[in-house]
């Protein structure tokens, strides 16, 4: 089976490469030369535990392609997929303008069935442009040529990408033939044999369960920031509350965990979006517009700790921080609590020295020379007055808090996601805050 995926990026190249991993013909388009050219030499522009290995397995087999050009291969493959991306407009809602290039292309130049699926995050509402852009593009050209569109979201998370798509809780799939299921159906069925579910939708139901479970998702995280937030104003422990109600099967355990706010490139843009999708429809999304205010405040809240602690006098002070992607695993700074604590701190007049495991040339392509990059985790907090912890990432859990001890000028760390024990801290002589828990 023959298939092209339009978009190089996380999603475009993520399902591609293990689309081919199970036997598939993959041609990934993207207009980007460099990038096109970069990944034929074996050069992975994202970074993903695992990925770089599968790409050159399956580009030297013969499995997986990479061209500029979707007229390549588009008289060859059976579906095409679009993984282009969704930016939000100034407003918030997606801007579709890539996803409908992809559309009049597909319109322009096919010559036999397709089946033209959307694996980007879309609002409800896009498949019938999609539909009619390749509809106005068959009619310039006086063909009537059979297609059907679906809509196929996906669900991976950065840094477990390759075993979401290879062992997905789900495959949600929205059609409007019989014919289309079947290809789909053909497609997904190397994966079926891990036993997971293919759910067949209607097009807009599948369009809107994305949104939908992310928005939920951010929400849980939202209200557990909330409720960490209170927490602290009344001497409870919102770890102690976690537990509690996560322990009732109706709630669950699941993304209870109190942080400094949610980033990357879908809580955010997708809660916007759904938002703006409802004010469109006459509908306003009342809780998720109170999530996206309480996420905003939840990405200042170490800064706000930070200078509660020394009485608001920041001016001159050295700020170490470990971690700068949104989260462990991932170089993705989109959105991340990182950028909005270092703006602030800058402005408060601090230096800033920084260390990721992954994200610093990213950090560093964002935020050029305004912050200093340290060489590792104990160079970072040397002479620091205060390290804040943004990233969870596995080699922060254990450090050698002698050396961090000896080597800050004051020792104070503000835990921005709740990974040390707050007993276990005060005992070793560090001044300690985190998010939810009592001050000890």
């Amino acid at each position: 089976m023959k298939i092209a995926i339009v978009g190089t990026g996380y999603v475009g190249l993520v399902s591609g490469t293990c689309f081919a991993e199970m036997g598939v013909d993959v041609t990934c388009v993207d207009i980007d030369a460099d990038k096109i050219q970069r990944l034929q030499q074996g050069d992975i522009p994202i970074y993903e535990p695992g990925l770089d290995e599968m790409v050159l397995r399956n580009f030297k087999e013969g499995r997986l392609h990479f061209t500029t050009r979707l007229t390549d291969c588009l008289n060859d493959v059976e579906v095409v997929f679009t993984a282009v991306g969704t930016p939000p407009d100034e407003d918030g809602s997606a801007d579709l303008s890539y996803v409908l290039e992809v559309a009049r292309e597909v319109g322009a130049n096919m010559n036999h069935y397709l089946v033209v699926v959307t694996k980007s995050t879309v609002p409800v509402g896009t498949a019938q442009k999609v539909k009619a852009t390749i509809l106005h593009e068959l009619e310039q050209r006086g063909v009537n040529i059979d297609f059907d569109v679906a809509s196929n979201p996906e669900f991976l998370k950065e840094g477990a990408a390759i075993k979401d798509f290879m062992s997905p809780d789900r495959v949600v799939v929205g059609v409007e033939s019989e014919k289309a299921r079947n290809l789909m159906s053909k497609l997904y069925a190397p994966f079926m044999l891990n036993n997971f579910r293919v759910i067949f939708t209607d097009i807009p139901s599948a369009e809107m369960i994305k949104y939908a479970a992310n928005s939920m998702l951010a929400t849980r995280i939202s209200f557990m920031n909330d409720i960490a937030n209170l927490c602290e104003l009344v001497g409870a422990d919102v770890n102690m509350v976690r537990k509690g109600i996560g322990s009732d099967s109706r709630i669950g355990s699941k993304f209870l965990y109190p942080g400094c706010g949610y980033g990357g490139s879908c809580f955010p843009k997708d809660v916007k979006a759904l938002i703006r999708t409802a004010e469109k429809a006459g509908y306003k999304m009342e809780v998720l517009s109170a999530v996206e205010k309480v996420n905003e405040r939840q990405k200042a809240v170490l800064f706000e700790k930070l200078k509660q602690y020394y009485h608001g006098n920041l001016q001159g002070r050295t700020i170490a921080f470990w971690g700068l992607a949104f989260k462990e695993e991932t170089d993705d700074m989109r959105e991340a609590t990182s950028l909005v604590t270092i703006k602030n701190l800058l402005e408060a007049g601090c230096t800033v020295k920084v260390f990721d495991p992954v994200a610093m040339k990213e950090c560093r392509r964002r935020l050029g020379d305004s912050v200093v990059y340290a060489k590792d985790m104990y160079d970072a907090v040397y002479d620091a007055d205060a390290l804040l912890l943004l990233t969870e990432w596995k080699q922060f859990r254990l450090p050698s808090w002698e050396v961090v001890k000896c080597s800050m000028k004051h020792p104070v760390i503000i835990d921005g996601r709740n990974i040390y024990d707050p007993v276990e801290m005060k005992d070793m002589g560090f001044d300690y805050d985190s998010i939810g828990r009592p001050r000890i």
